[in-house]
């Protein structure tokens, strides 16, 4: 096994994070704390195995401990036999601890709710049915013991479930919240104190994380319509499908509806919940719209006031600080889920971070029939998504690049096997066996284009670069895994509510001729991270330059300083603090602000001479004023103050700087 290459992760090794937690799809979380330790699960859909069970000591840094099932085979069509159920299967999890036991809870499309049990994070997950099925449901387990399960779409209900957890209490159902009250959907049930409290996701308009409280059951709640909104770090919606809805049933050519910089809210954070630590701090959790890398989980410290736990910090309530101090808790290492993503298959097992788009034909695939390959053999299938044995795994971000080494010698004509973008729509690039021979094809669903070129040979080299922040994507093959030659223009990818998931990479191969076929030998998978820190940069340290703002470079925050002290423009220093945070030092004296958000330069101290240095998704600079938790912004008038809540995606109000360094 060749050691593992960088990848991102949120621990900046400084005593601070950096959302997201994990820079690939991780939809829907729910987090609980049991002792010291704290447990995490999340939508898998269609996926196997699914159910991931994840722990942390510090809520930044976690690992994978299993998945709580393998397979969910509950008809054909999670077969993919006669159907399919991409975007349905598991969703919307809810775990909890009680008693010594582990619960996961999750509805299923079309079924009832499964239950899964476990004296052991580490399994084994026993699985259960109830016989209920409600939306996006949490069970909350109250001090006297009794259990009640709460759900909802645009508005709340409530039940007592029975001892069991397995069936609703007659009579017990109604309505908790009245019909579109602001309290949406993806429910987490809590008490804190005393009083309950239930966090929920709105989706019209703005996307935003409502709260609902009372002292009783019975209410009267009391509905706060944002603990958390506008947050989407800066980024600008990417493409969307045009008329794409519920249930989605449009047909390629698809008409795709470009990036839109606006301050609309559709990315912001949303739909998560609370949690506190050993010592009493609170913490929240929510995921973002991250475009076609689909839902990703962020954390945001916690401000209680006037009893409402608030994202974010005083001052800035609603908006988390996409770097901030971790935790605190005894120092944990840096750990990631999974910190291998390439894939010689070398193993025994599958590396976990693979999972299979629907119910694996056991007997088709294998690690073993030719050691070092993972061997797909071709089952009939009208095209790739009716694909049985399709091997996939996240897409990460913000860049990646994924490689895999085919050998096609035991295809057979009508075979077709490859790597594929796995999403709606779907591309991919591979070997075709045709009775004329072999040829690389790449095909792209948007556009319903085929496009093939002679192959002069069985073993290919396949090739997907993914760029998801302009969200292009770029197919290429090669013959020698060493020059790859480009096949199309670059694909378009897109976040859709079909599969509600974001591009999967994937290994495939089925006979489009109707029949079984031969099998096709995949012997590495390569997954490539150039940024493996995202855009960050390191601080630079001791260094003199300025500031300028990165949509407009000639306005730069010496030459407003300047205005401000009534002198010439001057360079700035800039000196760490601790903790990611940064003076900035002027001739005049050093950077400082007051609790109104006004920049001066000398005679103040401590925090008010301290900011947050974080960038933007984009790699912009961003720094927020210790003193009033808001960012610094130089005014269309030349003012600089530091007032603003935080970049907007147009990059239009004076936040995104660029540091030049003095020559």
């Amino acid at each position: 096994m060749t050691p593992a290459k960088p990848t991102w992760t949120s621990d900046n090794g400084d005593g601070t994070f950096t959302n997201p937690l994990f820079y690939e799809e991780f939809s829907d979380p729910d987090i609980i704390r049991v002792g010291s330790v704290y447990y995490m699960t999340g939508t898998t859909m269609h996926c196997m195995p699914g159910l991931p069970v994840l722990r942390s000591a510090d809520l930044v840094n976690w690992t994978l401990v299993c998945y709580a099932f393998d397979r969910l085979d509950l008809g054909p069509a999670f077969r993919l036999e006669g159907g399919e159920v991409y975007g349905q299967g598991i969703w919307a999890p809810c775990i909890r601890y009680r008693d010594g036991t582990f619960y996961i809870f999750s509805n299923v499309n079309g079924q009832k709710t499964q239950i899964f049990t476990a004296s052991d994070p580490a399994g084994p997950w026993v699985r259960s049915e109830a016989e209920y099925n409600y939306h996006d449901l949490t069970v909350f387990f109250d001090d006297d013991g009794r259990a009640y399960v709460v759900w909802g779409y645009r508005n709340l209900r409530i039940a007592e479930l029975d001892p069991s957890l397995h069936r609703v209490i007659p009579g017990t159902e109604r309505d908790l919240t009245p019909p579109d009250s602001l309290m949406g959907e993806g429910a987490h049930f809590y008490k804190v104190d005393g009083k309950y409290l239930i966090t929920s996701a709105w989706f019209a308009g703005p996307m935003r994380m409502p709260c609902a409280r009372a002292d009783s059951l019975d209410g009267p709640w009391e509905i706060n319509p944002a603990i958390s909104i506008d947050e989407d770090f800066g980024l600008v919606e990417g493409y969307k499908i045009k008329g794409a809805g519920i249930p989605f049933t449009l047909e390629p050519p698809f008409e795709l509806v470009p990036p839109n910089p606006a301050s609309n809210g559709r990315l912001n954070l949303h739909q998560g919940g609370i949690v506190d630590t050993p010592d009493g701090e609170w913490w929240g959790w929510s995921m973002m719209d991250y475009n076609s890398l689909g839902r990703l989980t962020c954390l945001s410290p916690i401000t209680w006031q006037d009893g409402w736990p608030y994202f974010g910090l005083p001052g800035n309530l609603g908006r988390t600080p996409r770097t901030w101090v971790k935790p605190s808790a005894a120092p944990s290492p840096v750990a990631l889920p999974w910190p291998e993503r390439s894939d010689d298959f070398d193993d025994a097992a599958l590396n976990p971070l693979w999972q299979w788009n629907h119910v694996p034909v056991d007997d088709k695939w294998s690690l073993g029939e030719r050691p070092g390959h993972l061997r797909l053999h071709t089952l009939p299938a009208a095209d790739f998504w009716q694909a049985r044995n399709t091997l996939t795994q996240r897409a990460v971000g913000p860049i990646s690049i994924v490689s895999a080494e085919l050998d096609g010698s035991g295809l057979v004509p009508g075979d077709v096997a490859g790597l594929a973008l796995l999403g709606m729509p779907w591309r991919w690039v591979g070997l075709a066996r045709t009775a004329a021979g072999d040829e690389i094809r790449a095909f792209d669903y948007q556009t319903g284009r085929t496009i093939t070129v002679p192959a002069a040979g069985s073993r290919v080299w396949l090739r997907a670069e993914c760029d998801f922040l302009t969200e292009l994507a770029q197919l290429s093959f090669s013959t020698d895994g060493e020059s790859f030659t480009p096949i199309g223009e670059p694909v378009i990818m897109v976040f859709q509510l079909k599969t509600f998931q974001g591009i999967r990479y994937a290994l495939f191969a089925y006979n489009e001729v109707g029949r079984e076929g031969g099998h096709a030998d995949f012997d590495r998978v390569s997954i490539d991270e150039p940024h493996p820190r995202g855009l960050m940069q390191p601080i630079p340290a001791g260094e003199t330059g300025t500031l300028v703002l990165a949509n407009v470079p000639e306005i730069g925050l010496a030459t407003a300083l300047g205005t401000i002290i009534g002198g010439t423009p001057e360079p700035l220093t800039v000196t760490p603090v601790g903790l990611g945070r940064v003076a900035l030092r002027h001739t005049g004296g050093v950077l400082s602000v007051t609790a109104g958000g006004v920049v001066t330069v000398g005679g103040m101290a401590g925090e008010a001479t301290q900011f947050q240095w974080m960038e933007t998704p984009t790699g912009e600079v961003t720094l927020m004023a210790l003193a009033t938790n808001r960012f610094l912004r130089i005014a269309p008038d030349g003012a600089v103050r530091a007032d603003n809540p935080g970049p907007r995606p147009d990059g239009k109000d004076g936040t995104r700087f660029r540091f030049v360094r003095a020559m």
